[in-house]
């Protein structure tokens, strides 16, 4: 596809259903406003924002939300020639419960199978993801088949190279136990170089919820930077002669589910740009936490000039 994207991520993608008004159950929401979501597609949108050339590697059913999700990509900026559609099966919706500010009860519809859990092998770009900066999946990706062996083909594609990221983004609901993810995610972690993750999903991972015991066992498994989200605490983040901490940054969270993608892309932004490890860190935190501040996930990514001008502001 002629020059290599800057950012290559795989997994999820649908359309979120938010209500429009907070502090209520769904069965009381009157209004909904409809968003291009799933974590994976977020993170290439979030990357787009910064002006980096994204794709994401997906599954859309053959429906109305299927076009839209394809429109609302190249509307945002991620090229969605990499998004196969799968008959038979429906593009997934998921609604969610906004009680700020920290109370965001989730609910996907997809079932019986979502169809970016039936990519095989034949739908990968092999020559994209070698190729790509950086290349983003996540945990969710390793659920089912034919996902699970879709993803190791296109780690041996990749061959392991730098920037080959793992989100550790665990949903108890799409696995039959977490002793399962955790023999999933501990055979993924042979693959990458960078792990992202909170301590909850680190616990999955590693077994360990201590961040610097957490990034420390990361890094023992090969990895080249471990980072451990820790929420109020702020982030932590290891290499093998580094360790960088910074603080949260406050916000008046509107709906937290978007921050972790919006840090990601803005994350990925920052390696791209070698910037030094602090840096990158402070400059992501600051985009989740504008994310966090904002309603819907996707259309809610923050741009480069608006995550500098919040940080003039923490500086200042």
């Amino acid at each position: 596809m002629g020059t290599p994207f800057d950012l290559v991520t795989i997994g999820r993608i649908g359309v979120d259903l938010y209500p429009l008004q907070d502090n209520v159950g769904l069965e009381d929401v009157e209004t909904f406003g409809k968003y291009l979501g799933g974590s994976a597609t977020n993170v290439a949108v979030a990357a787009a924002r910064h002006g980096r050339r994204s794709a994401v590697i997906t599954g859309v059913g053959d429906d109305p939300f299927g076009r839209y999700a394809r429109r609302e990509l190249d509307r945002l900026g991620v090229d969605n020639r990499l998004v196969t559609t799968v008959g038979g099966l429906k593009t997934p919706v998921t609604f969610c419960e906004i009680f700020p500010p920290d109370h965001f009860p989730l609910y996907f519809y997809r079932d019986p199978i979502a169809p970016d859990l039936m990519l095989t092998t034949s739908d990968l770009d092999v020559t994209a993801i070698a190729e790509a900066r950086i290349y983003w999946s996540t945990v969710t990706g390793l659920s089912r088949e034919p996902s699970r062996d879709t993803h190791h083909a296109a780690w041996a594609a990749r061959g392991r190279a730098p920037l080959t990221v793992l989100d550790l983004d665990y949903r108890p609901m799409f696995w039959s136990s977490p002793e399962a993810a955790a023999a999933e995610v501990g055979e993924a972690l042979r693959h990458v170089t960078v792990a992202v993750g909170n301590r909850e999903e680190c616990e999955v991972a590693v077994g360990e919820t201590d961040p610097r015991r957490a990034a420390d066992a990361l890094l023992e498994r090969g990895l080249e930077l471990a980072i451990v989200k820790q929420g109020p605490r702020g982030v932590l983040a290891k290499t093998r002669d580094e360790t960088v901490e910074v603080p949260p940054y406050p916000v008046d969270v509107v709906n937290g589910l978007g921050a972790g993608d919006g840090f990601g892309g803005a994350l990925c932004h920052g390696l791209l740009e070698g910037w030094p490890l602090v840096r990158i860190l402070r400059f992501a935190n600051v985009a989740g936490a504008i994310v966090a501040g904002r309603r819907e996930c996707s259309t809610a990514m923050p741009t480069t000039g608006e995550v500098v001008t919040e940080l003039g502001r923490v500086h200042a």
